[in-house]
């Protein structure tokens, strides 16, 4: 069998009347990378293990393909779903050498299982490791082993839940990029769980933003991000600036400028949404410059006026963070206002 297409639909899963998920509907595209971004208890983690089996439905359907995979009244169980996963835990076998762990779900012939394993390190770039113990490993190695592992038994989807979330930054970058690279090449439907804006839209074929057990959006990242549906959608992505006000005249009016408010009824109350990235500092004394944070390659400017103030990037050799007072400017491809 092929990748399949994983469709949830209507799934719910909670504990004790909270938690986990309540009536979502998505779709894993066959052989695509999906992220399941959202903060702890949004009820991703609980996706993964309906999907995997590692937990039951309350009611909905999850099917791979056309195959009926669980519902409320049976499902099929963990071990034939042929799922691999990857957890932040490496969850290596520590009086298993490298090679072993790896051929750990193997079937058929014992007799092939080094080969394979030996093979699938070498994937990851850990072949000359094959013979050590997992504690001989760095947290990256132990995370491609646990890698090596999932993908072995040739599974027909893979489920990743916060992968690498224990590793310092460099090498939670390298090891990312790696997994992508293999998980594409290799056409598995995938699963990526995480709580990390960056993380997320880097992997994602396909994302899937959730809160409270709920999905708020799904679609292309590039899509979700221009076009959020919500201010909780778009500040799922990244740092926003919120000012709510009432609609006049088509727009909402803020202390730094207007926004575009086209749809919305005339003197309706509102949320403008602005990304932090769509605001830049030009000449002026509209506000104060009131604090400053480098950052290294952006520097984060504090702008003040009256009660009202706002954090803008700045370039780091941006003469304008020098002075006292300046004015701002908003992309209109970063800005949104939804009715509230």
């Amino acid at each position: 069998m092929s990748a399949p297409t994983i469709a949830l639909e209507n799934v719910r899963r909670r504990y004790n009347g909270t938690g986990g998920v309540a009536d979502v509907t998505l779709t894993l595209p066959a052989g695509r990378i999906t992220s399941i971004l959202g903060a702890s208890g949004s009820g991703k983690t609980t996706l993964l293990r309906l999907i995997a089996g590692l937990d039951t439905l309350e009611s909905g359907r999850i099917r791979f393909d056309e195959q009926l995979i669980a519902d409320a009244h049976a499902a099929t169980p963990a071990e034939q779903r042929r799922v691999g996963l990857v957890f932040q835990e490496h969850a290596l076998f520590p009086h298993l050498r490298v090679w072993e762990n790896v051929a750990f779900g193997l079937t058929g012939p014992r007799s092939s299982h080094e080969a394979i394993a030996a093979r699938w390190l070498a994937h990851v770039d850990l072949a000359h490791r094959a013979q050590a113990y997992p504690a001989a490993l760095s947290g990256g190695e132990q995370q491609r082993v646990a890698l090596a592992r999932a993908l072995a038994p040739d599974p027909l989807a893979v489920l990743l839940d916060e992968p690498f979330s224990s590793l310092d930054p460099v090498l939670r970058s390298d090891l990312r990029e790696r997994t992508r690279a293999l998980l594409s090449a290799r056409g598995k439907t995938t699963a990526f769980v995480s709580h990390d804006a960056e993380e997320a839209m880097f992997l994602a074929d396909h994302l899937a933003i959730m809160k409270d057990g709920l999905l708020l959006q799904t679609g292309p990242p590039q899509e979700v991000y221009r076009h959020p549906v919500s201010a909780e959608a778009a500040g799922a992505l990244g740092p926003i600036q919120l000012w709510p006000g009432l609609i006049r005249a088509g727009r909402l009016d803020t202390p730094f400028g207007h926004l575009a408010a086209p749809g919305l009824t005339e003197g309706v109350r509102a949320l403008g949404v602005v990304r932090q990235e769509a605001l830049r500092l030009i000449p002026g004394d509209h506000a104060a410059i009131v604090a400053m944070r480098p950052m290294g390659s952006f520097t984060l400017m504090l702008l003040q006026i009256g009660a009202q103030t706002c954090w803008v990037r700045a370039a780091p050799d941006d003469a304008l963070a020098q002075s006292a007072r300046a004015s701002l400017a908003i992309d209109p491809a970063g800005a949104h206002v939804f009715a509230v």
